[in-house]
């Protein structure tokens, strides 16, 4: 395959986490759309280099990990588009379409006093008040008026057990990034 885009290689950092995704061309200058992961493109406005993978499937225009020096991103109409360095027309725009884009942790806008990145609660220990043990979280998820945990607790008959909790000030006690543990006012039979 020859890669139409002169792209620089890159090591992907050790704290990348994956934030978006570039779905198309957007207009004739280079720009391209990105779909961020997340409600709050902070992570992605904020950044100044972008790492690349190739799309899983679908035509690749490189392969490995890829580096883009940006030189302008911007919400637009849910989205962010972006422009970067070497990204000079439509064609090259949809050489990246399908990449999936990744930023050093490192490099995300420090969170609010309460708030939290996702990724920062994945993998915490969950306990509650009476220091029974809950599970550990897995993953997060949008109800729509809120957000859940969804634990991986003991295992029963072969299969760990998931609990879902709200991640809402009623139930939640205490976030210990620092310590990597949540204290929850829940029972073990809820």
């Amino acid at each position: 395959m020859t890669a139409p885009l002169a792209l620089e290689q890159a090591a992907l950092p050790s704290d990348a986490i994956e934030i978006g995704r570039i779905s198309d061309a957007w207009g004739v200058k280079g720009w391209f759309k990105v779909l961020p992961y997340s409600s709050d493109a902070g992570a992605l406005l904020g950044a100044k280099r972008w790492y690349l993978q190739p799309t899983e499937r679908g035509a690749r225009s490189f392969e490995g990990t890829v580096v883009l020096d940006l030189r302008q991103t911007r919400e637009h109409s849910g989205a962010v588009v972006a422009w970067a360095q070497g990204i000079d027309d439509r064609n090259a725009a949809e050489a990246l379409r399908g990449s999936r884009i990744f930023v050093p942790r490192s490099g995300f806008p420090k969170a609010g006093d309460g708030e939290y990145y996702w990724v920062d609660l994945i993998g915490l220990a969950v306990q509650n008040r009476e220091g029974v043990a809950l599970g550990t979280v897995r993953e997060l998820l949008t109800t729509g008026p809120q957000t859940v945990l969804v634990l991986d607790g003991e295992v029963v008959e072969g299969k760990p057990m998931e609990r879902m909790i709200p991640f809402v000030a009623a139930f939640i006690d205490e976030v210990d990034l620092a310590g990597r543990r949540i204290l929850v006012d829940w029972q073990p039979d809820y």
